[in-house]
C-alpha cells in the first residue's frame, strides 16, 4: 500500500490520502482534512486558500501515521481525541461512544422541558463523555444536572470536559443506571443507553470493532437497558417530570409500549432530520 509522502505541498499531502482513504472510508477527503487539521492546527480553509504550502516534514510523517490509523478502519474522533457536539468541542477516548450529531435530539427535547432561569433538577443516566449532560447544563445554568456511567474510564473523561468547557453545574457519579440515585428524583431525566442487537447488521463495522461494547449492546434485542431505565424511573421522577430516551430507528413503537407499561402519560416520539423516530418521552403524571 502506497505511503503518504512526508515533504511535500499540502494538495499533494492530501489528495495522496484522500485516494488511500477512498477504499475504506465514505468521507475520504473531509477525513483526511481532519487529520491534517489535527497534525498542523491550521484550519480546513487555510488548506483550500493556500493549497501550495509546503507541509513541514515532521508533519508529513505525523500525518501519514494517522492516515494508516484511519486507513485501518479508526474512527477520526479516536484518532485527534476529540469530536463536536452542540458547538462544543469534547474529548474522547475508546473508553466512551464518539457524540453523534443525531442525539443533539435528545438536548433539543430536553431544553423544551427546562424554563431557561428554571432551577431544574436533571439526570443523564449513561453519560459516557458527558455530551449530553454538559450540553444541557451549558444551555440552562441555573440547572442541576447530575450525570451517571458505569465505567469509571468514561466518567475521568466526562470530567476532563466538564473542566475544559468550564461548566461546572454538573456532578459524575459512578454506577449502573438509577443504583447510585436512591432516593433522589429528578424534573428531567434522560438517556442514550446502549440499544443495539448483537446481530444487528446495521451496525457499521467500525463502530462495532472500536466502540466500546458496553456502551452499544442490550440484550437480543436491545432493549435490556431501555426496559431497566423506564421500568424504575417513576421513581426517580417528581410529579409532572419527564423521561425521555434515545433508541434505534426500528425500537420507537417498542419503547413507546415500555413506557406506557410503565404508567407514563403524553407518550411520544421524535424523529431526527433523516426522519427517524430516534427519541422517545413520557411524562410522570402527579
Amino acid at each position: 500500500m502506497p505511503a503518504v509522502n512526508s515533504s511535500q505541498t499540502v494538495s499533494d499531502a492530501l489528495h495522496t490520502a484522500t485516494t488511500l482513504l477512498s477504499r475504506t472510508s465514505s468521507s475520504a477527503r473531509l477525513d483526511a482534512e481532519l487529520l491534517l487539521e489535527h497534525v498542523t492546527g491550521l484550519s480546513r480553509t487555510s488548506f483550500r486558500s493556500t493549497p501550495e504550502r509546503e507541509l513541514p516534514t515532521a508533519a508529513g510523517w505525523s500525518f501519514q501515521q494517522l492516515v494508516m490509523r484511519r486507513v485501518k478502519g479508526e474512527p477520526v474522533a479516536y484518532i485527534c481525541g476529540q469530536q463536536e457536539f452542540w458547538s462544543l468541542l469534547f474529548e474522547v477516548s475508546p473508553a466512551v461512544l464518539i457524540p453523534r450529531p443525531d442525539t443533539e435530539l435528545l438536548v433539543e427535547r430536553a431544553l423544551t422541558h427546562i424554563a431557561r432561569e428554571q432551577a431544574a433538577q436533571v439526570a443523564d443516566l449513561g453519560t459516557g463523555s458527558g455530551a449530553v449532560a454538559l450540553a444541557i447544563a451549558s444551555e440552562r445554568p441555573a440547572s442541576h444536572v447530575t450525570a451517571t456511567d458505569a465505567s469509571a474510564d468514561a466518567l475521568v473523561v466526562a470530567s476532563r470536559n466538564a473542566g475544559r468547557l468550564q461548566i461546572g453545574n454538573v456532578r459524575f457519579v459512578q454506577g449502573d443506571w438509577w443504583q447510585p440515585l436512591a432516593g433522589q428524583r429528578f424534573a428531567i431525566v434522560v438517556s442514550n443507553p446502549p440499544y443495539i442487537a448483537p446481530d444487528d447488521r446495521d451496525l457499521a463495522a467500525e463502530v462495532r470493532r472500536f466502540e466500546p461494547g458496553i456502551a452499544l449492546f442490550a440484550g437480543l434485542q436491545g432493549l435490556d437497558a431501555l426496559t431497566a431505565i423506564a421500568r424504575q424511573a417513576r421513581d426517580h421522577l417528581q410529579p409532572n417530570g419527564w423521561l425521555l430516551l434515545e433508541h434505534g430507528w426500528k425500537q420507537a413503537a417498542a419503547v413507546r409500549d415500555l413506557l406506557v407499561r410503565y404508567g407514563f402519560a403524553h407518550v411520544r416520539s421524535h424523529a431526527d432530520l433523516a426522519g427517524h423516530e430516534r427519541i422517545t418521552e413520557g411524562c410522570r403524571m402527579a
